[in-house]
């Protein structure tokens, strides 16, 4: 049998096994409680069965991985991340209504009857739970505990049980010594998974380290929306607009639960002053970092490719080499080494300032001078990266025009301006728009030289002077206090479509570029 004919007798053996994999795959993402999402994944599996058994979507086999993985990899992210973005999801909302629900009446406090000290007592292979009314006594005598005690059958610990009780005097069993308190808290895990019956019909449940009590539920379920606290009888109703149970008096209970707000979170973008006024703050200096970050490494990285393309300069290939190092080093190292040469007091940099000057700036406790300190260091690692474009632009340029000018007796600054920079400036405005939108999420330069700090002070969200979007939405969503998650993924998104319309300009300035030539 040759491999052709192999193959057709496994094709439907493997088909059918993968179907029924996407299929469990569709319900355990329904199951979730995600019903939009397992349309989607169902719709993406029918898809990928059409395209691979019919011959009609031949052409798209090839086509079809790299469509899938562009729509699980990228646009579900941004999907989910909108999705986001119109919820209250928070550290303090994180369950769905139903879940928070169900954590409620699952809570209970001690009830109203007395507790029952206990022992555990080996019996053979198995144990035995002793108990008797009141904290357990170790001096009290075996004789007088008896008469009051109660005993669990013989136990095998592990799973939930429901064990009966018997007295301990018509048992028949002889308690010897107790275990000690260390194999009490080793099981710890199991007799906490045993409800004990007495008697008369009261359960027991495990309520500390020597204790069984009867334990009532804190809440119970009035009707659907409506909890009522056992002890005070107070009742709180579900808020779908806040996503808490709430009181009369606007007493919330823990945990919340995650429910649509719409708009509300771009909403507190605009409305909120305690949030505008560090979120605009924000918003100007990331773009103010991201443009004066292009500029200085432009003027820098420009200026030394022009320096190092004079063929009268002894070295050149020392020099480049030299000042391509900062590129060649992982920028995380940089960055780190930065800070502490950085430090205000044990600093290089301030060392040297002390020395010259007097003076031993504050870098990381001045707002001003610490944004200083990141376009200097912003500014180090990327002008590379300009000087070797720059570089290459230059070496396109024909050696005609620059020969001729030196008959004309030009300077080397009018060479620059009327022959160097009008044939550099169209090809490397769109790696400038693209440096532009890079720095705009550098999140890795804010987060390990500064970490946004200083920070600003009586703000509700976490925020910082030098803090750009990116690096103010990762301390919403992970850092401080709060972690809110919706507000975080509201401000991703406006950088996402910052971002995007950086790059439709990036794609529009290649265009017309692509048709002058």
């Amino acid at each position: 049998m040759g491999r052709t004919d192999w193959g057709r007798l496994l094709k439907w053996p493997f088909t059918t096994v993968t179907a029924l994999a996407c299929l469990w795959l569709v319900f355990r993402i329904y199951a979730s409680g995600q019903p939009l999402w397992a349309l989607a994944a169902l719709g993406l599996f029918g898809l990928g069965f059409f395209v691979y058994l019919s011959n009609v979507a031949f052409a798209y086999r090839y086509l079809f991985p790299g469509l899938a993985g562009m729509l699980v990899f990228v646009a579900f992210p941004l999907l989910y991340t909108v999705q986001i973005g119109f919820t209250n999801y928070s550290s303090s909302n994180l369950l769905s209504y139903e879940r928070a629900t169900a954590y409620l009446l699952e809570q209970t406090t001690p009830g109203e009857g007395h507790g029952w000290g206990f022992a555990l007592h080996p019996d053979g292979q198995r144990l035995r739970l002793v108990l008797a009314p009141g904290q357990a006594d170790d001096d009290e005598q075996p004789e007088t505990r008896a008469e009051r005690s109660l005993v669990t059958p013989p136990l095998a610990l592990g799973g939930a049980q429901e064990i009966k009780l018997e007295p301990l005097a018509a048992s028949g069993f002889k308690p010897g010594e107790p275990l000690p308190l260390g194999a009490v808290l080793k099981n710890r895990q199991a007799l906490a998974a045993l409800k004990l019956v007495l008697p008369d019909g009261a359960a027991l449940s495990y309520a500390g380290v020597r204790e069984f009590a009867p334990l009532v539920p804190t809440f119970t379920r009035e009707a659907e929306g409506v909890l009522k606290q056992t002890a005070t009888g107070v009742v709180f109703r579900a808020n779908r607009d806040t996503g808490f149970y709430e009181d009369g008096a606007g007493e919330r209970l823990q945990p919340g639960f995650k429910v649509g707000i719409g708009l509300g979170n771009y909403l507190r973008m605009v409305e909120d002053p305690e949030f505008r006024g560090p979120f605009i703050r924000i918003f100007v200096w990331t773009v103010v970092f991201a443009a004066l970050t292009v500029l200085f490494t432009l003027a820098v990285g420009t200026t030394l490719a022009v320096v190092l393309n004079w063929e009268a300069l002894r070295f050149r290939t020392v020099y480049r080499t030299l000042l391509f190092l900062p590129y060649a080093v992982p920028g995380f190292i940089s960055i780190l080494v930065f800070k502490g040469l950085f430090n205000q007091n044990f600093g290089e940099i301030n060392l040297i300032l002390n020395t010259l000057f007097g003076i031993k700036p504050a870098w990381f406790a001045d707002p001003f001078l610490a944004k200083v300190m990141i376009l200097l260091v912003n500014t180090w690692l990327g002008y590379p990266y300009i000087m070797v474009l720059c570089t290459g632009l230059i070496k396109a340029i024909p050696a005609d025009l620059y020969e001729a000018s030196a008959i004309a007796g030009a300077k080397p600054l009018t060479n620059f301006w009327k022959i160097t920079a009008p044939l550099i400036v169209k090809p490397l405005t769109p790696l400038l728009i693209a440096s532009f939108a890079f720095n705009f999420n550098n999140f890795v330069l804010i987060a390990l030289l500064t970490n946004g700090r200083p920070d600003f002070l009586n703000t509700k969200v976490p925020a910082g002077t030098t803090d750009i979007l990116v690096s103010y939405t990762y301390r919403i969503a992970f850092q401080d206090s709060g972690q809110n998650f919706g507000l975080a993924a509201a401000i991703s998104t406006i950088i996402f479509f910052l971002v995007a319309m950086l790059s439709m300009a990036n794609l529009k300035l290649a265009k017309v570029n692509d048709e002058r030539k």
